[in-house]
């Protein structure tokens, strides 16, 4: 798990980034992968395509296969 979790943190957050989004590691439980998509990522209406990128990015790098699950946080300003 601390590999999926430090891959996420510094490789996928830094990507993200690039495009005004954040991402941020919240559990793997069997090969579910549960992250949690702020910034631009939260409001972005093709998330799955990144869900299923980041996918095969770890399948890729780190010959492991999950299924990522997104929890998308709102800006602060939608929660009320």
């Amino acid at each position: 798990m601390d590999n999926i979790q430090d891959y996420v943190q510094s490789v996928l957050q830094p990507k993200l980034q690039g495009d005004g989004g954040w991402v941020e590691f919240i559990s793997l439980d069997s090969n579910e992968l549960k992250l949690l998509f702020r910034g631009e990522c939260s409001k972005c209406l093709i998330l799955h395509r990144c869900t299923d990128w980041i996918e095969q990015q770890i399948k890729n790098d780190l010959n492991t296969e999950v299924k990522v699950r997104a929890v998308r946080k709102k800006p602060y300003f939608q929660d009320v």
